[in-house]
C-alpha cells in the first residue's frame, strides 16, 4: 500500500517531522508495508456486483492492527466525567477526572462516567486507521482525538482513510479521504483545536 496524498491540519505533520521523526516513519513503514492485494477477499452479494471481489477491511483493519502493534503502538483511553449542566462541563472540562467528579458532586449533581478510546497510541501520538462507515470519521476527527489533547494525553492525531481510488473497490459505505478532506475543510482553519494530519492510501 502507498501514501497517495497528506493534509496538515494545524501543523500536525510539521510537528511530527520535526519532533517525532521516528515515530513517522513507523507509521509510514506500517501503511507502505502492508499488501492490500492480500485484502482483496470480499466476495459482493449485492445484485449489482455479485461475485467481484472487493478489497475487505476488516482484513486491511486487521493486518495494520498486527504491524502498529508489532511496532510497539498500543491501546489507551482517556477519562472524565459528564453531567447535565452545560455550564459546569465549561469549568470542569480542563480538570482532571477525579477533580470533574467532586466539582460535579459539589453543585449536587449526579456525575456520569464517559471515556474515549484510541487503538493505537504511542509517545504522545494517536493514530486512527478508518475504513469504516463515513460517521465514524467525523467522531474520531471532533471528538476522540480533540479528547486526548484537550486531556494532555496526544499532541498530534492521525487519521489513515482509503483514497476513492481504493474506497471504490471497497464494501459501500466506506468513507473516502477526498470526502473527509472537504468536511474538515469546511469547517475552518482552526477548527477542530488539534493538530491533526489526515493521511490518504491507495493500493
Amino acid at each position: 500500500m502507498r501514501i497517495a496524498t497528506l493534509y496538515s491540519h494545524l501543523n500536525g505533520l510539521e510537528f511530527l517531522k520535526v519532533h517525532k521523526r521516528k515515530l513517522w516513519k513507523e507509521i509510514t513503514d506500517v501503511i507502505e508495508g502492508l499488501d492490500a492485494s492480500a485484502c482483496r477477499t470480499k466476495v459482493s452479494k449485492e445484485a449489482r456486483t455479485k461475485d467481484k471481489v472487493f478489497y475487505s477491511p476488516i482484513d486491511m483493519n486487521a493486518a495494520m492492527s498486527g504491524s502498529f502493534k508489532g511496532h510497539g503502538w498500543g491501546e489507551q483511553r482517556t477519562s472524565y466525567w459528564v453531567t447535565s449542566d452545560a455550564k459546569l462541563i465549561r469549568k470542569t472540562m480542563q480538570l482532571s477526572a477525579a477533580e470533574q467528579k467532586a466539582e460535579i458532586e459539589r453543585a449536587g449533581l449526579q456525575p456520569i462516567y464517559s471515556y474515549n478510546q484510541t487503538d493505537f497510541v504511542k509517545e504522545r501520538v494517536a493514530v486512527e486507521v478508518q475504513f469504516g462507515k463515513y460517521s465514524f470519521v467525523a467522531y474520531d476527527l471532533f471528538v476522540k482525538h480533540m479528547a486526548f489533547y484537550v486531556g494532555d494525553v496526544i499532541d498530534v492525531g492521525i487519521e489513515i482513510l482509503p483514497m476513492k481510488e481504493l474506497q471504490s473497490e471497497m464494501s459501500s459505505g466506506v468513507a473516502y479521504y477526498e470526502g473527509e478532506l472537504y468536511n474538515l475543510i469546511r469547517e475552518g482553519r482552526g477548527v477542530p483545536a488539534v493538530p491533526l494530519v489526515l493521511v490518504g492510501v491507495a493500493p
